[in-house]
């Protein structure tokens, strides 16, 4: 947990994170018209009363960036029992294609320029353009979403296939990147995720592997992409992988470029006169020598060797545990993840279901330190707020060095408390700025807001997945900035 407890924070609770002048934001009118779409009727806003975070509010928070007014209400009417509601709401987020989400889609419409086709249309456009539109739009899904699990994966894949468009022509080729690979995949089979992830442009380009040319025996393929394959994408830094290994799978992964000109800008070629068609040996298994197109047979080889690989079920296992149960998972949960990874052929819902399943997802609670971004979208979506996603707001995340996108290792960003502790100061001052209307482009109604929950009381509780207690209750009743001191307070700060 972290180094300061509540009865810390209260008593810092007066700092000048707190000090601002009154004011409200108006996000633009045109903005936010729902055409051809009827307005969305309001939501009943049931707060939790126990004292501590019940099942809904934790599978809520788990699931998704964070509870809006009416979401546990809308859970706990899907069933009578609460076991039985939060079971079907679990079922409904692993199916995210039946799930009607053109409110969202509605407000990621303008920005046009990620609806480019073909991919070689992004490069008309300013990278500085590309960049602004994809974060905005990615952050507006976060905050608006109905299919947040999806959403949720997607994060969580671009980090594990993570590509920081900043580096040469990623700047055109994640925006397509995005769209196609990641997006598209999140739910669906990791056998499909992987290898569009590994042919994409974007990869490609960000892990050198259309500069991987064999033009002649004995020449040494570039071995960046594969090394990452193995290190990052599937097997894990202690999956049993050898340096050999990491050479053949690079000798494999030859030939591929991604095309110039009129009619063959951004697509990805396989050119046979770069490719090493000998025969190779990778993790044990023999891969035959080919010649010509043929030679394309050997990624595919690749591809089916580590995706099938036991160190790979447990790589990714442990990761989805580590962002879903605990930063130190247990053991036991780990196993059962792999193990249906592995019988599933790599079903991310599938392995989803058996993750929340475990007794340990169920029973680690409150013991997830928001990512900035995480943190962001669950404030605004907790507060009700409408936001354009603008500068000021994403100014936000470059304060807490959480830009999407631009995390400058192939690695991707940390999901552990320990990297993000050094940004409270910035997360005390975003939640003084939001409570008191004073991020451009972003406003929320306090007054409705404490109306619609029942009060202060419940509105504390709404925030902090739980009753308040009675020393929280008065320090947020004496505050001139309730809903930024709540936003700021612990347990508004793990989840």
């Amino acid at each position: 947990m972290m180094d300061y407890d509540r009865r810390a924070f209260l008593k810092a609770s007066s700092s000048a994170a707190f000090v601002g002048a009154a004011g409200c934001g108006q996000a633009p009118d045109a903005l936010w018209p729902l055409t051809g779409l009827p307005e969305k009727p309001p939501t009943d806003f049931t707060p939790p009363s126990a004292g501590a975070i019940d099942l809904t509010s934790h599978v809520i928070n788990r699931l998704t960036f964070g509870p809006t007014p009416g979401l546990r209400t809308a859970v706990l009417r899907l069933a009578k029992r609460e076991e039985d509601a939060v079971e079907t709401f679990i079922e409904q987020q692993l199916e995210p294609e039946k799930i009607d989400d053109r409110r969202a889609e509605h407000r990621t419409r303008i920005f046009e320029t990620l609806k480019s086709e073909p991919i070689g249309e992004f490069y008309e456009f300013q990278p500085s353009l590309l960049r602004e539109e994809l974060t905005r739009a990615t952050l507006m899904r976060a905050v608006y979403s109905e299919r947040q699990l999806h959403e949720v994966m997607v994060r969580f894949w671009s980090d594990h296939f993570n590509i920081d468009l900043s580096k040469g022509e990623c700047k055109w080729l994640k925006p397509a990147d995005d769209r196609d690979v990641i997006r598209p995949n999140a739910m669906g089979k990791f056998t499909d995720l992987l290898a569009t992830a590994t042919k994409s442009q974007a990869m490609l380009t960000y892990l050198d592997g259309r500069e991987n040319r064999v033009h002649k025996p004995g020449d040494k393929p570039n071995e960046n992409h594969a090394r990452e394959l193995l290190e990052l994408h599937t097997l894990g830094v202690n999956g049993g992988y050898s340096q050999n290994d990491v050479m053949e799978v690079a000798r494999c992964l030859s030939g591929w470029r991604i095309g110039r000109g009129l009619f063959q800008n951004g697509k990805v070629q396989f050119k046979p006169e770069l490719h090493d068609s000998g025969k190779k040996l990778v993790l044990g298994q023999a891969i035959p020598a080919r010649k010509g197109m043929d030679g394309r047979k050997d990624l595919d080889d690749v591809l089916r060797i580590v995706a099938s690989h036991t160190s790979t079920s447990r790589h990714i296992a442990t990761k989805l545990c580590r962002r879903f149960i605990d930063d130190e998972p247990p053991p036991a949960a780990i196993d059962a993840v792999a193990t249906r990874f592995s019988r599933s052929d790599g079903s991310i819902p599938e392995v989803l279901r058996t993750l929340f399943h475990t007794e340990a997802f169920r029973s680690h609670r409150g013991g997830k330190f928001k990512q900035p971004m995480h943190l962001i979208a669950s404030a605004l979506r907790v507060t009700d707020a409408e936001t354009d996603a603008g500068r000021p707001l994403l100014n936000f995340l470059t304060r807490m060095g959480h830009m999407p996108f631009e995390y400058p290792s192939p690695d991707g960003y940390e999901d552990a408390a320990d990297a993000w502790q050094g940004t409270l100061l910035w997360r005390w001052n975003f939640a003084a700025r939001l409570g008191r209307g004073q991020i451009k482009g972003t406003h929320l109604i306090r007054s409705r807001l404490a109306k619609r929950s029942g009060g202060l009381a419940k509105l504390a509780a709404h925030i902090l997945n739980c009753k308040p207690s009675a020393e929280e209750l008065a320090a947020v009743e004496a505050s001139d900035n309730p809903v930024g001191l709540l936003l700021a307070s612990p347990g508004f700060q793990w989840s």
